[in-house]
Parts: C-alpha cells; sequence; structure tokens
C-alpha cells in the first residue's frame, strides 16, 4: 500500500477514534469510552506493522 493511501487512513481512522471517544464523553458511556482509547491507536499502529497480503500466481494453486 502507498505511504500516502497509508497516511490518509491513519488520520481517517485516528479522527473517527477521538471522535467516537468525544461522543461517547457526552452520553456518558464511560466504559466504551476507554475502549477507544485503546482501540484507535492499536489500529493506527496495526495498520504500519501488519504487512499486506500480496498474491501470486505461486500460492499453491494450480491453473486449469
Amino acid at each position: 500500500m502507498p505511504f500516502v493511501v497509508k497516511l490518509g487512513l491513519s488520520v481517517m481512522v485516528a479522527l473517527a477514534a477521538i471522535a467516537g471517544w468525544l461522543y461517547m464523553g457526552q452520553l456518558g458511556q464511560v466504559g466504551p469510552q476507554w475502549a477507544l482509547v485503546f482501540l484507535g491507536p492499536f489500529s493506527v499502529f496495526s495498520l504500519w506493522i501488519f504487512p499486506e497480503v500480496m498474491r501470486s500466481k505461486s500460492d499453491g494453486r494450480k491453473e486449469p
């Protein structure tokens, strides 16, 4: 995945986590709010750490 796409996705995920945290705070939901504190950064971190799955013709399948 190109760097620009990864960066854009990271920014969108971080903004969604912040918006969710603020929204849950407005509703008074403390548990889900703290879950977002963990899941937001974890999602961004995993986007950069785990490699993208690439399929090639030599993945073990037989061509007809």
